[in-house]
């Protein structure tokens, strides 16, 4: 999900962490240091704040997210260098995900109407939410960096944790759900493929996912940040590759897009828009673009543009994926495309490939993170060792969970509902409410409650109903 350039700052990140405490003693003026305050000019006070905090507070949960949050930076503080452009193209590709691969069944389920109005009125929603994260780091732009510093802002330490534990579930389970994709597509792949394990009863798709994640368990052990862009790219590429393939079958492929997709469909609207909701999750990320950009005043703009763009992809392969394949369509519809043409085997590989490449990324601000509560007289080997057998042990959690329920759209709904509701408009109107309190027009109050509200509706909702089906699956798979 993260480009590449965003990878960059991986190792900037570590360089940079002992440079800017050197630094800042040398970055400061008179005034500054005379009345002890903040100004535009000196960043001094504030970094002194920041690593008394540090210090005492050196085993909290929030350092260890900001730390994670700094590493998806496109360039660090002091290199500010992200033009429009970029900053347009890091947000979309934060966005586009495993929500291009559902958004057909979800327009199908849900119905043309109710689903044209959600991607629709969460794109809006959405652009609004990342307008007021950026209009928070405004306001105190020497002291925010990451999403979990909004959070400590606004609602303390307390506040900081709860924004951070938020972090760590998106990122969890995103991973089972792309371990869940990898599973289904390659059930696809080797259709056919029988294989036999007597240690072990197991199905040929378990055997098959396993081999996948053990071939991509020795990337939870590189060290080397330009092999871990590479993975990046390749996932970026993958994706395109799913888009354009999926475009290429509805005009060259032979499949008729002649169904008829529903109007409303009442009964599936809570776990649809857990979907939906998930498809647009990307905020935690916002921030750390707002600061790479050279002209943060832009970001609204970027913010538009993105959603705009994200919106249009969704729409086009929501209802062409829905037109093409009506009620037949998969949760992931890749599942769904003629399986003996050649455009399909490019899909299904590029959907293998793109969990495999995301493990590694995923884990590297885990892997920093420990690698710096390790003993500095530990040697360099002990903590490769160290690092690798604790990704090594994650990922092992991970395909096993993703085995255990390896039911796509409801894990998938689950996460939106439970955790990208609030990440994407539950927390960002809390935390702007908070901080401009006494300051907001009542018009934009209300607006502020409204998708208070609507983010909790829409979660709990989601979640109770993913949930259920998630039981439901599980307890009827077991019980054949």
């Amino acid at each position: 999900m993260w480009g590449k350039l965003l990878m960059k700052s991986l190792g900037k990140w570590l360089q940079n962490l002992i440079v800017k405490s050197k630094s800042s003693d040398e970055e400061n003026c008179n005034a500054c240091l005379g009345e002890s305050k903040e100004c535009n000019n000196c960043v001094h006070t504030n970094n002194n704040n920041n690593n008394n905090n540090n210090n005492n507070n050196n085993n909290n949960i929030e350092e260890g997210v900001t730390n994670m949050m700094d590493t998806k930076n496109d360039a660090d503080d002091d290199e500010a260098n992200s033009s429009f452009a970029h900053a347009v193209i890091n947000m979309v590709g934060m966005l586009i995900g495993l929500g291009q691969l559902s958004t057909p069944y979800g327009v199908e389920q849900g119905g043309w109407a109710y689903s044209s109005t959600l991607l629709i009125g969460l794109g809006i929603m959405c652009t609004y939410t990342s307008h007021i994260l950026g209009k928070c780091l405004r306001r105190y732009p020497t002291k925010l960096r990451s999403y979990a510093d909004i959070g400590g802002q606004a609602f303390g330490s307390k506040g900081r944790i709860l924004v951070s534990t938020f972090i760590y579930m998106e990122i969890f389970m995103a991973l089972i759900s792309y371990t869940i994709s990898l599973h289904d597509n390659l059930i696809t792949v080797f259709l056919g493929t029988t294989l036999k394990l007597n240690l072990a009863k197991l199905s040929t798709s378990q055997l098959l996912t396993i081999v996948a994640v053990f071939i991509a368990l020795p990337t939870m052990w590189i060290r080397d940040l330009s092999s871990i862009s590479f993975l990046s790219t390749l996932g970026i590429l993958m994706s395109v590759v799913i888009f354009v393939s999926m475009a290429a079958t509805a005009v060259f492929g032979g499949v008729l897009t002649n169904h008829s997709i529903p109007v409303f469909q009442m009964h599936n609207i809570p776990s649809i828009s857990g979907l939906f909701l998930f498809s647009y999750g990307g905020h935690i990320v916002f921030p750390n673009i707002y600061k790479a950009m050279k002209d943060p005043s832009k970001f609204t703009k970027v913010s538009i543009v993105s959603f705009t763009i994200v919106t249009a992809l969704y729409m086009i392969i929501g209802f062409l994926g829905a037109k093409m394949f009506g009620p037949n369509v998969n949760s992931q519809f890749t599942l769904s495309m003629p399986p003996k043409q050649i455009i399909t085997k490019i899909t299904l590989w590029a959907t293998v490939l793109t969990p495999m490449t995301k493990y590694a990324l995923e884990f590297a601000p885990f892997a920093i993170h420990l690698e710096h509560r390790l003993p500095s007289s530990m040697s360099g080997r002990t903590k490769m060792v160290i690092r690798g057998c604790a990704g090594s042990i994650f990922l092992l959690i991970i395909l096993a969970l993703a085995l255990s329920v390896p039911y796509f759209e409801h894990v998938l709904s689950l996460t939106g509902s439970l955790v990208s509701a609030a990440v994407c408009l539950i927390l960002p109107c809390s935390f702007y409410v908070k901080i401009f309190w006494g300051q907001i027009a009542k018009p934009l109050l209300l607006l502020n409650f409204f998708l208070i509200i609507l983010g909790f509706f829409l979660g709990v909702m989601g979640t109770i109903s993913s949930s259920r089906s998630l039981v439901e699956s599980f307890q009827a798979h077991h019980s054949s």
